[in-house]
Parts: C-alpha cells; sequence; structure tokens
C-alpha cells in the first residue's frame, strides 16, 4: 500500500524542488537597481498619505460576513435551477418546496440580522 503513494511523493518532491529552483534563480538573475522612486509607496494612482494603520469599525467586517454567508447561500440555489427542466413533476414539486424552505432560513437570517442593525453603517 505505501508503494501507491510514491507518485504523489514524486509530484510533491518535483513541485517544491522546481519552485525553490525558481526563487533561487529570480533572487541570483534578478536586477537589483533600487531608486528612491521603487522604494516609494504607491496605491491605486496616489501617493499615499498619513497612517496606513487605520483602525475600521467591526460593522465593516460585520457587512462583509454577511455578504459573503448570503452570497454563498446563494450559490445553493444554481444546482437547483440546472437540474429543475430534468426533474419530474412530482420532483419539481418537492424540489421548489425544498427551495421555498431554503430562501425562508436565508430570509429570516436576513430580516434577523437587519433588525439587530447588523447592515447599519452609523
Amino acid at each position: 500500500m505505501p508503494a501507491d503513494y510514491v507518485p504523489i511523493l514524486i509530484l510533491v518532491v518535483f513541485a517544491v524542488g522546481m519552485s525553490a529552483i525558481a526563487i533561487v534563480l529570480s533572487a541570483l538573475l534578478g536586477p537589483r537597481k533600487s531608486t528612491p522612486t521603487k522604494l516609494a509607496p504607491y496605491e491605486s494612482g496616489m501617493v499615499p498619505f498619513g497612517d496606513a494603520r487605520l483602525r475600521f469599525s467591526i460593522k465593516f467586517y460585520a457587512v462583509a460576513i454577511l455578504f459573503i454567508l448570503f452570497d454563498v447561500e446563494a450559490i445553493f440555489l444554481y444546482p437547483w435551477a440546472v437540474m429543475y427542466g430534468k426533474l419530474s413533476p412530482l420532483g419539481k414539486l418537492l424540489g421548489l418546496a425544498e427551495v421555498v424552505a431554503f430562501l425562508a432560513i436565508l430570509f429570516v437570517g436576513y430580516f434577523y440580522a437587519w433588525r439587530k442593525g447588523a447592515l447599519e453603517w452609523d
């Protein structure tokens, strides 16, 4: 049984070796001209000003997490939509009932977050 993992071991050794060779060669052969212009920070076409270590409000992270959560849950509707035409009439009815239940749970969570003020920017 350990002999079955030899090809995987060879692949891992090869990948690590090629990565190491690429890093070493770029460090040895790459250009090293450091100028003040290259060392200056640059962000979105504007010269930065002020301190880069600003604190963000927890509301920013809460809204971002809620967006990802609801976005991922919406992705679960795609397999149902793709297979809907191939289902039998009873399967279509049961599938529709499951999607309605899924969306009901999703909207309960959305309205709960809304009522708790998680989507407010104040």
